[in-house]
């Protein structure tokens, strides 16, 4: 549970937020006073600033909160694919088997994205 909140996604996730909310804390601030200066179309993004900080805050919460998936572990479609190449048979062409025989080494190099 700790590491949720310190892991280096975590921190960076922190940091955005840190940085987003604020901001849009000061352009609504900045979009009201141009709305009461007679600006009318400023009066949409008065409402339209405090609703992106709700959603990254949101966000924030729902990305601090998820757990990355293993690298071991199998796909939705992993499994569901296994029985799948019997039943294409010989239909495929050379080029699509090569680009397949690419994926699933790069499938199987085990390489993680980095955030």
């Amino acid at each position: 549970m700790r590491g949720m909140w310190t892991s280096r996604r975590a921190v960076s996730l922190h940091v955005a937020l840190i940085v987003f909310v604020p901001a849009c804390v000061a352009l609504t601030w900045w979009q009201v006073s141009r709305a009461l200066g007679g600006n009318t179309l400023s009066w949409v993004y008065t409402v339209e600033w405090p609703i992106f900080g709700a959603y990254a805050a949101f966000m924030w919460w729902k990305l601090v909160h998820d757990e990355p998936a293993p690298a071991d572990a199998p796909g939705p479609r992993d499994e569901a694919d296994e029985g799948d190449e019997e039943a294409r048979g010989d239909d495929q062409d050379d080029e699509l088997a090569e680009y397949n025989r690419y994926l699933a080494d790069l499938n199987a190099s085990g390489r993680q994205k980095r955030w």
